[in-house]
């Protein structure tokens, strides 16, 4: 592993900024001057979780927890159709690249408005030299509409040169993945299968589950002009793949709505996890996060991560979105390390990572573990955002008195210097009613908090603490880099590296 120290080198040769591992100003609290993304948004209102036609558009999650989730026999259905029409079984794309190449890995983009633009013009320039790019879950919020791709796909990427690939999220799949299918695998749409009313589960899941909208095909051609360059222009031939490179294999899997995986992608899997070059798996949702333990089910038993494991298949690192943050899990699985990184921040809005407690899953000890945003910025973050529209001052807390309260509660010592400040009870209380010190009672706060509050404190404003992935790859090594994009002029100039670690491939 390689820590990040004040600078580092890139792999196109270009110095990094400083991070928010090193300062305050890295992590962009003192944003003089906002970065250039601004002129790069459509002329329209931004995105809100806070719309209720927003949250009604996306009762199909709700529906699939309450009667369960039919992504895996749609899915069935695509992947048929896809074969009917000739795609390749094995669900393969091969990508011609030297023995040395790099990719970039987005994660939970398609929100359309500020905090998805800030990302682009750091992304461009970090992904210089790429042979392609991977959005990992979520390429559309809210319902993966055909007809939202405009704005908040081929308009961001625009002048991106390579191919971006694609793994569907849960808000894809509200929209059926028809969108996703007819943008990333040039895929007509399904036939509807029209069923009576039922007194079942399904039956009256079939009430109220949203239909996939008709894709206005004027509109997307349209669109596609974009990314209309030959370079740029790319069809995979599902929902889940594998690219091919001669040293590694990067795997997508499409884990619908629930996160599980059908009896056809299952079979699949553990064909393709069978070559016996290196693998990254890239994942709808991460295996870890938050300290807890999520693979997804495979139909028949078991998880994804019994694959990943398996010393046969060779997974070195497992990439999963979902998650609007980034996290990094150090597993150690007999004589080698597994990386589990969440990479859920390149567009949507900020889940807290204040409200995650120290990490010991998976064995992972705490100081092992890296997450951005550092908790202490997330805490202030959200002190603020919530002490202006409660008009309570009382609850700003300064990333400093932030800082402190996340290494008391944390029992670590805070990741950059900060001054002596003395934890008082005003600064616990604040920290409390926002998820980020135990509550009298063990009231679920801090659950609380990620699971809804987090959901409706979306913001237009520096710093958003977004990021992205550089992925570069050598014969015999593999180095991950999480980049930040904060909106912030400077970190715009120079994206600071705010975690990486460089794997052994031999």
């Amino acid at each position: 592993m390689v820590d990040v120290g004040e600078t580092a080198e890139r792999g196109n040769g270009v110095s990094s900024g400083v991070s928010s591992r090193v300062s305050e100003e890295g992590a962009g609290w003192s944003c003089s001057q906002i970065g250039t993304f601004k002129d790069l948004r459509p002329d329209r209102a931004s995105f809100s979780w806070l719309d209720p036609r927003t949250l009604w558009r996306s009762r199909n999650e709700i529906l699939a927890a309450l009667f369960g989730d039919p992504s895996g026999q749609v899915r069935s259905r695509w992947v048929a159709a896809q074969r009917s029409r000739g795609v390749d079984g094995s669900f393969r794309i091969p990508v011609e690249t030297g023995p040395e190449f790099s990719f970039l890995v987005l994660g939970d983009t398609g929100e359309g408005d500020a905090s998805q633009y800030a990302v682009v013009p750091g992304m461009l320039k970090v992904g210089e030299g790429t042979a392609f790019a991977v959005v990992a879950s979520d390429v559309i919020y809210p319902t993966g509409s055909g007809n939202e791709y405009e704005d908040k796909f081929f308009r961001p990427y625009q002048d991106y040169p390579a191919p971006i690939y694609a793994v569907p999220g849960n808000h894809d799949w509200y929209d059926g993945l028809g969108g996703f299918m007819r943008v990333f695998c040039d895929a007509p749409a399904l036939e509807a299968v029209r069923e009576g009313f039922r007194l079942s589960p399904s039956g009256l899941r079939g009430l109220l589950w949203r239909r996939p909208e008709r894709i206005d095909e004027a509109r997307l051609a349209r669109a596609r002009e974009r990314r209309g360059k030959p370079g740029q222009r790319a069809v995979q031939p599902g929902p889940y793949w594998a690219i091919e490179t001669p040293g590694l294999l990067v795997v997508g899997v499409d884990t619908g709505i629930r996160g599980d995986l059908d009896r056809e992608q299952t079979d699949w899997l553990r064909e393709v996890s069978r070559d016996p070059r290196p693998k990254v798996l890239v994942t709808g949702k991460p295996i870890y996060t938050r300290n807890e333990y999520k693979p997804s089910k495979l139909a028949g038993g078991g998880t994804v991560d019994d694959i990943v494991t398996d010393p046969a298949c060779n997974y070195v690192a497992a990439i999963g979105g979902d998650v609007h943050n980034y996290q990094r899990f150090p597993v150690r699985v007999g004589d080698r390390t597994i990386h589990y990184i969440v990479a859920g921040g390149s567009g949507a809005f900020m889940h807290a990572t204040h409200t995650i407690p120290r990490v010991t899953v998976g064995g992972v000890h705490e100081d092992d573990y890296r997450c951005y945003p550092l908790r202490g910025d997330s805490l202030s973050f959200y002190s603020r955002l919530y002490s202006e529209r409660l008009r309570m001052r009382w609850l700003y807390l300064t990333p400093a008195e932030s800082a402190a309260l996340m290494s008391r509660r944390i029992g670590n010592t805070p990741v950059r210097d900060i001054p002596p400040v003395p934890v008082t009870r005003r600064m616990r209380w604040a920290a409390r009613l926002l998820g980020g010190w135990p509550m009298p009672f063990r009231l679920p706060v801090g659950r609380t908090f990620h699971r809804y509050l987090s959901e409706l404190s979306d913001w237009d404003t520096p710093p958003f603490f977004k990021s992205f992935l550089h992925v570069s790859v050598t014969p015999g090594t593999l180095r991950i880099r999480c980049h930040a994009a904060t909106g912030c002029l400077p970190q715009e100039i120079e994206p600071p590296i705010e975690d990486e670690v460089v794997i052994s491939l031999s």
